[in-house]
């Protein structure tokens, strides 16, 4: 059963420690990204933010892979209605104002309170690469291919992924997976920084839910911010962020979970953070 039963493209399960552990479940072949996805992301995001349960989410696919990107097809029929029967300039605009509206899909995912980990397997391409740029964190199991094939298919990615994956890849290594739309495996990945971490596939599903854990186990308002702090310093001078920071603490610092980490480690006992 579901928390969000209204958003079918999503399978949200929130478990005891606050690990809301996020399927996308759009029913097409490799998770395809059809119109329902587009309406729905936003949603489910805003909805994991304003959930006091939620302590981190944890993305996946459902099935073998995580999204074969944009369902072509599905999308096709919406991509004709905005074209048809206008003048080129309306079209264009009308084109404009539906690229717009699916960006806000990923934006609410990198503005989501809580920070997301995109756990990956099987296949991540092209929306999928968009996609997880917006996390905060990524795995993926050993067998895991990404690709951002936007270019194949006469595309220039606009989902967010060349703006987002230089600050995690480099420029360089941006340049080369939009302009080829190569395939690369898991170590790949893992070298150039698209994923921080792979595992055995055999083990995949538990260590990312570990790892979903330990940042669950820590002080809520703590994790929050710390996001909120590394997302506004992105594109801030290092002493516009110092000052971010101070201000933050200044507001947020006293707690009682902040009374805790001192008496826990005083007791010498594992803390138990509320998020108060």
């Amino acid at each position: 059963m579901t928390e969000y039963g209204d958003l079918t493209n999503f399978g949200v399960e929130i478990e005891e420690d606050g690990v809301a552990i996020v399927k996308i479940t759009t029913g097409a072949k490799g998770n395809a990204l059809g119109p329902d996805f587009w309406a729905q992301c936003p949603r489910v995001f805003d909805r994991l933010s304003d959930d006091d349960r939620v302590r981190v989410v944890l993305l996946e696919g459902e099935g073998e892979h995580f999204t074969y990107g944009l369902d072509l097809m599905a999308n096709a029929p919406t991509f004709m209605g905005v074209m048809a029967d206008a003048g080129e300039m309306k079209a264009r605009r009308a084109l404009f104002e539906l690229v717009r509206k699916w960006q806000t899909g990923f934006d609410a995912i990198e503005s989501c309170v809580k920070p997301v980990l995109a756990a990956c397997k099987g296949w991540c391409i092209g929306g999928g690469v968009n996609l997880i740029a917006a996390c905060d964190m990524r795995v993926a199991s050993a067998s895991a291919k990404f690709s951002l094939r936007e270019v194949k298919l006469a595309i220039t990615p606009d989902l967010g992924a060349l703006q987002r994956l230089p600050a995690l890849i480099g420029k360089g290594h941006t340049r080369r997976l939009a302009l080829t739309g190569e395939d690369i495996d898991a170590s790949r990945a893992l070298q150039i920084g698209l994923v921080e971490d792979v595992y055995p596939d055999d083990v995949f599903d538990a260590e990312a839910r570990a790892l979903a854990s330990l940042i669950a186990a820590n002080p809520p308002a703590v994790t929050q911010g710390i996001k909120n702090v590394l997302n506004y310093c992105a594109d801030k001078s290092i002493k516009d962020g110092e000052q971010y920071v101070a201000l933050w603490n200044s507001a947020f610092l006293p707690s009682k979970d902040l009374m805790e980490a001192f008496t826990s480690y005083a007791q010498r006992r594992a803390p138990t953070y509320t998020g108060e």
